[in-house]
C-alpha cells in the first residue's frame, strides 16, 4: 500500500502546525522551506485542510495558519480516508472499471480488502497528538533545516 504524496504532505503540514506553541501561527513559506515542498502545492493542501476544518487560516498582515482543532481530535485514519478518496488497491476495487476476467471468482480482492480494513483499523487508533508526542526531537530536526 502506498499513500499519495498529497496525503504525505497533508500529514506533514498538520505535524508542523501541531508543533507550533499555542497561539503561534505557521506560514506556508515556513513549511515549504522545512520540507522542501513546492509553495504552490502546499497552498492547495492548506486550502483543503482548511476546507476540512482541520486548519484555520488567519488573513492579513501577520497572518498564517493554525490548527482548528486540538491535536487529540484529529484522527489519522479518518483523515487518510478523506484525503485518499479513491484508495483502490486493484482494478477490481474500482467500481465500473473492472476488466479482470476472474474477478467474479477471485478471492484476492477479499484478502486485500481485509488487509485494507486492518490498515485503517491501526490508523484509527492514532491522532495528531500521537504523531507529535516527540515534539522536542521533531522541532530540533525542523530547525536544522531552516
Amino acid at each position: 500500500m502506498q499513500l499519495k504524496k498529497y496525503t504525505d504532505y497533508s500529514l506533514r503540514v498538520l505535524i508542523f502546525v501541531g508543533l507550533k506553541p499555542q497561539g503561534e501561527l505557521a506560514s506556508i513559506k515556513e513549511i515549504s522551506d522545512v520540507y522542501d515542498i513546492s509553495h504552490n502545492h502546499l497552498g492547495k493542501i492548506v486550502h483543503e485542510l482548511t476546507r476540512l476544518e482541520l486548519l484555520e487560516g488567519i488573513r492579513g498582515r501577520g497572518g498564517g495558519i493554525r490548527l482548528a482543532k486540538n491535536p487529540e481530535e484529529i484522527n489519522i485514519g479518518k483523515l487518510i480516508r478523506v484525503i485518499e478518496r479513491d484508495f483502490a488497491l486493484l482494478e477490481c476495487f474500482n467500481t465500473g472499471e473492472n476488466h479482470c476476467v476472474i474477478s467474479p471468482g477471485c478471492t484476492l480482492k477479499h484478502v486485500l480488502n481485509k488487509a485494507l480494513h486492518s490498515f485503517y483499523h491501526v490508523l484509527d487508533q492514532y491522532t495528531l497528538k500521537d504523531l507529535i508526542a516527540n515534539e522536542e526531537e521533531l522541532r530540533s530536526l525542523m530547525t536544522q533545516k531552516l
